[in-house]
């Protein structure tokens, strides 16, 4: 007997229980017969347990791909002047949405691949400054949700690709004959294959989940110029025999099809989530064929290409195994791009836009990075998005994206950009204000059109790093974006007032341990 609400109306004896026999119901008159059937009508529309329903939507896959000092203008879809061919990633940003004014957390990597994974900025942790050391320990805390964790518990197989980054251990220098733990694994996925830092930088080994593939027998000896014929910059350090930097990022990207394809085979039923954090474009500089000479800026511009390309055989494996419709793809790069003035001069390309400054400085073209989305009958294709955006916001877009309430102690500094993934007009929930950092320490807080930087210099790589104040001027830079958006008139002593108000602004953010 049907129970719950329908039950007294799908039930004879329910509905008129001082009638003994079932064929009472049709000695109803032709009259009620019809209104009974119109309330059946009625109640069947309203009650979602016996109106005609479509099976649960399933939830999309998630590729998150993040470049290494891949810069805003090096694409074509971003700028298209780029001396550099980018089909794949126009490609992206044709099906998808393009965001104009996109930040990372951090000017350089291991504090934007913090952010990015926790959704809180790194410099609330004890690194203030600069990257960690490829057998440094751990910096995610142990039992701070993650991406991974979080996807993870949601129903999601983790699945982590390339660069970490984020130490591995707790020991001062990591001990590479006993378990990666605290690692990748311990951090949510499931499954981990990459390397422990930046191409550049030792020990030169592969990771798979808490082990090396093989133990470094070798010893490499470094190369300190940039762009002579060889590898160009890397340091010195111990290396594993199956090694070979030209190698890497190829290996990455076989490792990504072959992963997509195995979930395919293997769990198709179950959604995944892919962090693939490329190695490149960031130095040595080593593009293999058929990139080689594919660009218009030298070995960087043909890396560019193969990151590009890498793409590109992402989504290939997603088409061919029909993961591309149910698949949201996000394609962004931890800091701009380590590209000097030099380099624009000899190659005529600017990988950083027109935005002043590059890799690691406070200025914008430190920090302000391509993001493109594609979520095929979600995000509408060949949309730009102009709204402010830090990469830590990824976290609380894919909270809410799996129904994952956040805790207090949860994505402190990440703010939801689902209503704009989805093509719904700004909201009160979208940012307004962001704190970036550079590679040296200096922060500057954005707030609408106003960027408050508390410190001379570029805070990075480009000279003049820090300047000493004198007194009487400006201890500071304050710029209008919208008006001078290459940063050249510091308007810090003609509006002490801003300068007051974004002060007070960070100094309580910093104190309170949460900007959302």
């Amino acid at each position: 007997m049907p129970g719950g609400f329908l039950g007294p109306i799908l039930s004879t004896r329910a509905m008129a229980p001082h009638m003994n026999t079932p064929k009472a119901s049709i000695l109803l008159p032709v009259w009620m017969k019809r209104k009974t059937l119109i309330l059946l009508s009625a109640v069947l529309t309203l009650c979602p347990a016996y109106s005609a329903q479509e099976p649960p939507e399933r939830k999309p896959n998630i590729v998150l791909v993040m470049a290494d000092d891949l810069g805003w203008g090096d694409a074509g879809c971003m700028n298209p002047a780029s001396k550099i061919p980018t089909p794949n990633l126009d490609r992206v940003a044709a099906a998808g949405m393009r965001f104009l004014d996109a930040h990372s957390p951090s000017a350089v990597c291991t504090p934007t691949r913090y952010g990015l994974l926790t959704g809180r900025y790194a410099w609330r942790t004890h690194l203030k400054a600069w990257v960690l050391g490829g057998a440094s320990p751990a910096l995610i805390e142990e039992g701070r949700t993650t991406l991974a964790s979080m996807l993870s518990d949601a129903g999601y197989y983790t699945m982590g690709i390339g660069k970490w980054h984020l130490g591995l251990g707790l020991a001062k220098s990591t001990e590479f004959d006993a378990p990666l733990r605290p690692g990748p694994v311990s951090c949510g996925f499931d499954t981990y294959f990459g390397i422990p830092a930046s191409l550049d930088m030792p020990p030169y080994v592969w990771i798979l989940d808490e082990g090396l593939v093989q133990a470094p027998t070798g010893l490499l000896p470094g190369e300190k110029h940039r762009r002579q014929d060889g590898l160009g910059f890397y340091r010195k350090g111990a290396a594993a025999p199956d090694f070979r930097m030209h190698e890497v990022l190829p290996r990455v990207e076989q490792k990504a099809v072959e992963w997509i394809e195995r979930a395919q085979r293997d769990q198709p039923e179950q959604p995944f989530f892919l962090y693939l954090a490329l190695p490149a474009p960031h130095t040595p500089w080593v593009p293999v064929a058929p990139h080689l000479g594919a660009s218009e800026a030298g070995w960087y511009g043909d890396f560019v290409h193969q990151v590009d390309g890498t793409v590109g055989s992402v989504l290939a494996a997603l088409r061919r195994t029909g993961f591309a419709d149910n698949t949201l793809l996000i394609v962004t790069s931890d800091n701009g791009s380590h590209w000097l003035e030099k380099d624009e001069r000899t190659f005529g390309h600017m990988a950083n836009g027109d935005w002043r400054g590059q890799k690691a400085d406070i200025h914008e073209g430190g920090h302000r990075v391509p993001f493109l989305v594609r979520w095929p009958g979600k995000t509408p294709a060949g949309s730009v998005c102009p709204d402010l955006v830090c990469l830590t916001d990824v976290f609380a877009t894919l909270a809410e994206l799996v129904e994952h309430p956040l805790g207090d102690a949860e994505a402190e500094d990440s703010i939801s950009l689902l209503p704009a993934l989805r093509g719904e007009e700004s909201s009160a929930s979208a940012r307004k204000e962001v704190v970036h950092h550079s590679g040296g320490g200096m922060f500057a807080v954005r707030s609408g059109p106003w960027k408050l930087i508390l410190g001379l210099g570029s805070g990075g790589f480009t000279q003049p790093k820090h300047i000493k104040a004198t007194d009487g001027g400006p201890k500071g830079q304050l710029y209008h974006l919208e008006r001078d958006p290459k940063e050249e008139k510091n308007l810090w002593s003609e509006q002490p007032e801003v300068v007051a108000r974004l002060t007070e602004k960070l100094n309580v953010w910093r104190d309170s341990g949460s900007t959302r």
